[in-house]
């Protein structure tokens, strides 16, 4: 046990030594030396190398960055990779970085319509998520399946995409609200979907563009009848019946 222990010690001062004395690391998975010109090489033809990755307010929060700090602010532009140059956090090119996101910018493939906080369902801490409205209506539709119950749909938020899927797959009829959005492929996303009442109530805003219609359909179901709408102007949740043709708008989780 004595000489295993004097082994690890001996093993443990040497790797510091070497530690010590080599002024340059290389990260390879073929053996090679770092560059002469470099402290740090990292070399890969399959990876990349990721920079801390944070909203703009975790990077304003940052206490005293040191000049030459790199970040990936999430919420910058569609993402933006800063650098703090001593004075002021600047995008690559030495410029004025993106502002942040905020409600009603266009973003990937839609309109920002809400961004997740403390206690919703899709918030992460330091991570920036939340929901895309399309950035138009599609095609008005019933709801569909008057005379059945789909059942197991949700009025919360984050269950639209649930909702969905369960009434695409418990409901055959073509063209109803459901499957137009799961159907839609639109601006290079193909993952939309129907929302919930709750998620309606914070998407369908007044301001939201295109917003033409008094009553839109959400995913949620009140019985073999009925299936909730929102008014945006009214700001309400309605019962109304599933065969109506009431107006559809999409939206998508990011």
């Amino acid at each position: 046990m004595k000489k295993r222990l004097f082994f690890i010690i001996v093993s443990g001062m040497l790797i510091l030594a070497t530690i010590k004395l080599s002024a340059q690391v290389a990260i390879n998975n073929d053996g090679s030396s770092s560059d002469n010109s470099a402290m740090l090489d990292v070399k890969s033809t399959t990876k990349g190398l990721l920079p801390p990755r944070m909203t703009a307010a975790l990077r304003n929060a940052i206490a005293s960055p040191a000049a030459g700090l790199i970040i990936w602010c999430l919420d910058c532009g569609s993402g933006e990779l800063q650098v703090y140059n001593g004075t002021a956090w600047t995008n690559v090119t030495g410029t004025t970085p993106a502002p942040p996101l905020v409600i009603g910018n266009s973003y990937q493939g839609g309109v920002l319509a809400h961004i997740w906080g403390p206690g919703e369902p899709g918030y992460v801490a330091g991570e920036f998520h939340g929901l895309i409205i399309a950035p138009s209506d599609q095609i008005s539709s019933p709801w569909g399946c008057v005379n059945s119950v789909i059942g197991g749909t949700s009025y919360s938020l984050g269950t639209g995409q649930a909702n969905t899927t369960l009434i695409v797959n418990g409901c055959g009829e073509a063209g109803i609200a459901a499957h137009i959005c799961d159907d839609l492929g639109l601006n290079g996303y193909s993952d939309w979907f129907l929302p919930s009442s709750s998620e309606a109530s914070i998407t369908l805003i007044p301001g939201t563009p295109g917003l033409i219609a008094e009553f839109y359909w959400t995913s949620s179901e009140e019985d073999q009848y009925f299936a909730r709408v929102y008014c945006p102007n009214c700001g309400g949740l309605s019962p109304l019946w599933k065969h109506y043709p009431y107006h559809v708008r999409c939206v998508r989780d990011f």
